[in-house]
Formats: structure tokens, sequence, C-alpha cells
């Protein structure tokens, strides 16, 4: 107020005599402040074009650096055909980009026909469908990643935490996956890959390999899933069979939270939790 008043003050000394009454004085300020108020919080919250903007002109080799902070999304993140790319926050719980009331899109972030991307001390919260996707791509590292849908465990939470599929050279370290609707941890029709330090818990599946080849899967917690960890194959995929699947050292304590699928019920109880 203190200040207001000098404004006022000092603008009043060139009023002339009949051309602004003090009340449109004041009215004239307000309107000034409010509208340069609006001006900053409109470049203070819209992430949305900023990002996007980051991903499409990523230069190979380069960093896409996020800021530490809540930020909200109404549409996916999509980065394509990039190579050497890292996209890095400030830490998996100090970077979060929300996701909830997703209009647009159906994933959080989607990376696809790339090489050699990282993605790290992040989190993605509330995604319409699955939090972090990347499909074809030859190197992809997940570390100290946060996959989230906030509140109770629900259906209406998206299928996949982390889903890397049709990927080669995969690496998931000290990762989080918490609420999907299918499986937090899913890596699908994809070659060398190593889970590891990991946490998956509230999902309906905490963490699945389907139709992979030459995984180890180690030193990960599943637990208060529905099940805990499955290796299976399934028919009519494009990678038609997956082997070599190794699973070490998995601390896995499961929790019915939601109707088991299907294909849980047909597993023998020794993959299913």
């Amino acid at each position: 107020m203190y200040y207001f008043d000098k404004i006022l003050t000092f603008v009043n000394k060139f009023r002339k005599p009949n051309y602004l009454t003090l009340f449109d004085m004041k009215k004239l300020l307000i309107l000034t402040s409010c509208l340069l108020s609006a001006s900053i919080a409109w470049g203070q919250s819209s992430p949305q074009k900023k990002i996007q903007t980051q991903f499409i002109m990523a230069e190979d080799g380069s960093t896409v650096e996020l800021d530490e902070g809540t930020f909200i999304f109404t549409a996916s993140l999509s980065m394509e055909g990039k190579k050497g790319i890292t996209i890095k926050g400030k830490g998996k719980d100090k970077t979060v980009l929300v996701f909830k009331g997703q209009t647009e899109g159906a994933e959080g972030i989607r990376v696809s026909n790339a090489e050699n991307i990282t993605i790290a001390d992040l989190t993605v919260q509330d995604s319409k469908g699955d939090a972090i996707k990347t499909m074809n791509v030859n190197g992809i590292t997940f570390k100290n990643v946060k996959t989230e849908w906030t509140g109770k465990p629900k259906k209406e939470n998206g299928a996949y935490g982390l889903y890397p599929v049709q990927c080669d050279n995969v690496l998931i370290d000290g990762c989080e996956a918490i609420g999907a609707s299918d499986a937090g941890i899913y890596v699908g029709q994809s070659r060398n890959i190593i889970v590891r330090n990991s946490r998956a818990y509230h999902n309906v599946a905490g963490i699945e390999i389907e139709n992979s080849i030459n995984a180890d899967v180690y030193d990960n917690e599943a637990t208060e899933n529905t099940g805990g960890i499955l290796v299976f194959d399934l028919p009519d995929l494009v990678q038609k069979k997956g082997g070599n699947v190794r699973t070490m050292f998995i601390i896995i304590i499961t929790q019915i939270l939601l109707p088991k699928p299907t294909l849980w019920v047909k597993c023998p109880m020794a993959l299913a939790s």
C-alpha cells in the first residue's frame, strides 16, 4: 500500500485539472497492476509449450534440463527421432510433472524412434494413459524416475508406469512405479534388459517382462500389488517369443488391490506372486 500511494502521488503531480479524476487514476493503476500480474502468472504457469519446444528443438547429444517444481500439463510431451538426448530433472521428488485433467494424448511422456535416450531425476503423476512410454528406442535408460497415480488404486488409472516396448538395451535403475491399473514396470517385446534397484507397489502387477529376450531383473521390491512379477509370452505380437529372463533377489509381498485380470488367474502362483 505504501508503494501504491507513492506511485499515485508521483503520477498526480503531472495530472492536469479535469483531465483524470483521482478515482480514474486509482482504477488505471489497479488495472495496470492486474494486467502485469496476469502476464507474469501466465509465463510462470505455462510449461506445456516451453517443455514441448525444448523436446522438439533439442539437438542430438544435448540435455533437456527441467527445473525444480510442480508443473501442470494438459497434453502429452513427445519426442521423436532424436539421438543421445538426456531429459533430466532436479530430483525424483523435486521435478514433478502432473497430468491430472489431461485432455490430449495417451501418455504423459512419449519417446519414439530414437537412440540412446536417458530420462532421469523426475516424477510423472496422474497421466491419462501410460506415464512414460518409449517405443522403438535403441538404448533407453530410466534413472531415478517415479511414475505415480495419486490417491487410492483404481481401474481408471493409466495402464503402465514405465513402459519401454520394442526397445533394445533397456536399463531401469532406482525407479518407483505406483498405482498403475495394469503393470507398474512393464518391458515388452524388447532385448537386452536390466531392471534393478527399483520399487513397484499399489499396481495390479508390480513388474512384467513380456515377449522379451535377455533380461536380468534383480534387487527390486514388488510389494502390495495384486501380483509381484510376471514373465510370459503372448501370441500375435511383433516379437513372437521371449527367453533368457532371469529374476533374482526380489522382495515380493502381494495384496489384492484390484480384481485380477484373466491372465493372472491362468498363471501358476509361483509366477503370479
